[in-house]
């Protein structure tokens, strides 16, 4: 059960709750999966990150998005692979995530390939 710290993103946090995004486990997400599910579990880590204190501003400084914006583009494709791109920074972040959602690790990479601009990178 994810506890929620008071903070200025409760709103959303409220929002994402109501459209039962919060209660979301187990996602499916692999090769052939929808980018619905992909933007379930993107979903289901802002609402994960906006509930730890520390890491809500780190995530908007890295993003360059207000609280404003984000409220108004949480349903943005865009925006949901931003989230997962930032999780995707830290190790420790996917593994407390993950572990809270019961998820496996991969799972997150899985879905940010789903997303716009997920596809492989190929660097030569």
């Amino acid at each position: 059960m994810l506890r929620i710290r008071s903070s200025t993103m409760c709103p959303l946090l409220g929002q994402l709750v109501n459209k039962g995004f919060l209660m979301v486990k187990n996602v499916e997400i692999g090769r052939g999966d929808t980018r619905d599910a992909a933007e379930t579990l993107a979903l289901q880590a802002l609402a994960w990150i906006a509930a730890h204190d520390d890491l809500m501003p780190v995530f908007l400084g890295s993003s360059g998005a207000s609280e404003a914006q984000l409220r108004q583009g949480v349903a943005d494709p865009e925006l949901l692979a931003a989230v997962l791109d930032f999780l995707l920074m830290d190790d420790a972040w996917i593994m407390a995530f993950c572990d809270q959602a019961d998820l496996p690790y991969a799972r997150v990479m899985a879905a940010r390939a789903a997303l716009p601009g997920g596809g492989e990178t190929h660097w030569t």
